[in-house]
């Protein structure tokens, strides 16, 4: 199976033809991309020039030097629906699944696709569960940091962090911290309480976590999900590309791999 990516070229460029890319890329996993994003709408699954030409849609190669544009590509290609729509082909190298979008193939990573998946569930659901310091501990907080942690109470809380509020007191003495998030190798403090009131301050109101807490999601979710070098059932794939059209960010995993890429279109190889 070739690898490479399609896309539109700009009118009046002649149309390009044959695909670019290897079996070598996919076999390593050479899928290199960054950040997340929306998806929004859905264009033409098929574009023609006045000849009957079809023009890519998806041009950049599996490559860590277009993994933007790649991504781009996706982001503006693919919606959320998409994805339960898309027809599973087989599993490749125990570690990438192929599917078949009407004349489009894609490759999807199988590891970083379920623990991203996994991710966004630990993010939106988990309540971290606190432990009591020995005594109250006063924060000194500043009143505009004090006032943004008591109008986000219920975000600390799922966090792990419960404090005792006196509204009656001296400002900077009206916050006292009574529980901590705890869980096996973490540790957590003031510091991630300072991040949260700043993250806070952005998008009050908006569930958010500290940056160690997202670590510790990340590492959660890796050992939970499908690893590489694992047969799926057919079955079993699709539920993972199901998954991806319920996540808000479904273009790479936590750590930045990314979980999906255009391989190919048939309608361009046929008319090669």
């Amino acid at each position: 199976m070739a690898a490479g990516g399609g896309g539109v070229s700009e009118p009046p460029p002649p149309p390009e033809r044959g695909i670019t890319g290897s079996r070598k890329a996919m076999a390593s996993g050479e899928l290199g991309s960054e950040g997340g994003g929306g998806m929004p709408g859905r264009r033409d699954q098929q574009q023609k020039t006045s000849d009957g030409l079809l023009y890519r849609r998806f041009r950049a190669k599996i490559n860590p030097g277009e993994n933007q544009s790649a991504e781009d590509e996706l982001r503006k290609e693919i919606n959320k629906d998409m994805f339960k729509e898309m027809e599973i082909i087989g599993q490749f190298n125990l570690g990438f699944i192929i599917a078949k979008l009407n004349s489009d193939i894609f490759m999807i990573d199988q590891h970083a696709t379920d623990e991203k998946y996994n991710f966004e569930m630990l993010q939106q659901h988990n309540v971290l569960q606190g432990q009591k310091p020995i005594v109250p501990q006063n924060l000194h907080l500043t009143a505009v940091s004090e006032n943004v942690l008591m109008e986000n109470i219920e975000i600390f809380r799922k966090n792990g962090f419960d404090f005792l509020i006196d509204e009656d007191a001296q400002v900077m003495e009206r916050v006292k911290l009574v529980s901590l998030p705890t869980s096996k190798n973490w540790t957590f403090g003031p510091a991630d309480i300072e991040e949260l009131i700043f993250m806070l301050s952005d998008s009050p109101g908006v569930m958010c976590r500290p940056s160690r807490v997202r670590q510790m999601f990340a590492s959660r979710a890796c050992r939970k999900s499908v690893m590489i070098g694992t047969a799926l059932s057919v079955s079993e794939m699709k539920k993972l590309l199901v998954h991806m059209g319920e996540i808000e960010h479904p273009w790479n995993c936590p750590h930045g791999r990314p979980t999906m890429r255009h391989l190919a279109n048939l309608d361009i190889i046929s008319q090669d």
